[in-house]
């Protein structure tokens, strides 16, 4: 472990203390992230709504939650996430009330922007807080479990929000979630220790630290192979997943439900063995970025496989796409590893800034794509329309592979292991230049914390 007192602390007080109350505030988020897609029959019953203002009023939570990346982001590194997620919830917590007693689509809009910038902190805050925790070495898995937590979140939007309806109806279920963000809020005041951020994050350079997030060569490093993966799959599985089963494989609804069900399933159970196998590699020597570009070859591969619309392989390739998908999030830990504990918040709401908005991007591009081809009677885009659409989203993808395993040969050249281990000392090289780098500018004596 590292950070103040974090070494005394054992294994079960970080995951009671830390890594619990934060997850909570995950779950929640991804939870009313996505509800509003099983609350819509409901709400569109209750207030007339017209198809703009139900998209509007959906897509303000993804607005303010970009937002308040940044500012969340330089918060966290000068207050710390106990005191930053106590605020944040409470805001979170008074949007879903608002929300719950809406009557018009101004109010209800008003509301959810709310939400999302009271949520938009969550997940940030637990990176901050479990980076100040526990050991770097521990991070992908942990990481691994907290991507999870989410997944289990969004599952939870799905079915347990329905059976909830049988027994109060979409104002009840919001009242009980907002008293749910309340009650995570006090449970990390209560639980959680207070950790302080070092003197140096309370400096006037605060805004210049942002920039140098963006410029930091392990930061450009890491998005450049990974981000555009991230936002694909952020941005594909949230909608055009569904799409492309009813529409080229022409299953029903319920068929429909179930594969995305086991799409969260597949979440879960892919965020923790992602996380367990990059740990398991780095005792033996092998980099997560080495594990993440293995792991986006056969995500790319997929997306290739569903671009050629091969009928009895499309549930598979449903599950294998957001299975696979996982790997993007060792992008949360790798850039975590690669920054001083001073600037992790940072760090990662810049990272979450840039992948929310190209999530919004893939999304509206593969619909701009669709939009080429006419509807057929059934209200269905065309098989080419699809082909078309994932064929120029893995084609994309294809330089950020090359250009990691383009880099790597150069290093390690083709001559075994010799090579192999010139290579490990550039890459250790790097790594002690850009803490140095870190340290400096945070106005410390040497490179390490």
């Amino acid at each position: 472990m590292h950070g103040a007192g974090a070494s005394s602390r054992s294994g079960a007080a970080v995951f009671c203390l830390v890594f619990l109350p934060f997850a909570l505030g995950h779950y929640l988020s991804c939870l009313l992230r996505g509800v509003n897609a099983v609350l819509t029959a409901e709400l569109l019953g209750a207030i007339a709504l017209t198809p703009a203002q139900l998209g509007l009023l959906t897509s303000a939570f993804f607005l303010a939650f970009a937002l308040v990346q940044l500012p969340v982001g330089m918060a966290l590194d000068r207050y710390g996430p106990r005191a930053v997620q106590l605020w944040l919830l409470a805001l979170a917590a008074l949007g879903v009330w608002l929300f719950s007693r809406g009557h018009s689509f101004a109010g209800l809009m008003w509301a959810r922007a709310l939400m999302g910038a009271g949520l938009g902190g969550c997940f940030m805050a637990a990176v901050k807080a479990i980076s100040c925790a526990i050991a770097p070495s521990r991070l992908p898995s942990v990481h691994g479990y907290l991507i999870a937590v989410g997944g289990l979140g969004a599952a939870t939007a799905t079915m347990p929000v329905k059976l909830a309806l049988h027994y109060t109806d979409w104002r009840g279920v919001f009242l009980g979630l907002a008293l749910a963000a309340l009650a995570i809020g006090l449970l990390i005041r209560l639980l959680s220790p207070a950790m302080p951020a070092p003197a140096a994050a309370r400096n006037k350079g605060n805004k210049v630290s942002v920039w140098s997030v963006y410029r930091d060569p392990a930061f450009r490093r890491t998005i450049a192979l990974i981000l555009l993966p991230h936002t694909v799959f952020f941005g594909v599985q949230g909608l055009w997943v569904g799409r492309w089963l009813a529409d080229v494989g022409g299953l029903s609804d319920d068929s429909v439900a179930y594969l995305l069900y086991l799409g969260m399933a597949a979440v879960i159970f892919g965020a923790i063995g992602m996380g367990m196998l990059t740990e398991w590699a780095g005792r033996r020597g092998i980099a997560p970025m080495q594990v993440a570009a293995a792991g986006l070859v056969l995500f790319v591969a997929v997306q290739v496989a569903m671009a050629c619309n091969v009928l009895p392989s499309l549930p598979l390739l449903s599950v294998l796409f957001t299975l696979l998908g996982t790997v993007t999030g060792l992008e949360y830990a790798i850039v975590a590893q690669s920054m001083p504990a001073s600037l992790t918040g940072r760090a990662a709401t810049c990272l979450n800034l840039l992948i929310f908005t190209g999530a919004f991007l893939v999304q509206a591009g593969f619909g701009l794509i669709l939009g080429c081809w006419p509807l057929n009677s059934l209200q269905q885009y065309p098989p080419q329309a699809y082909q078309v659409a994932f064929g120029v989203l893995a084609a994309l993808q294809l330089p950020g592979l090359a250009m990691f395993f383009i880099r790597r040969y150069r290093r390690a050249g083709p001559s075994g292991k010799m090579a192999a281990c010139t290579a490990a000392m550039i890459n250790s090289k790097e790594d002690y230049e850009t803490r140095s780098l870190w340290t400096s500018r945070q106005g410390k004596t040497g490179p390490d914390r």
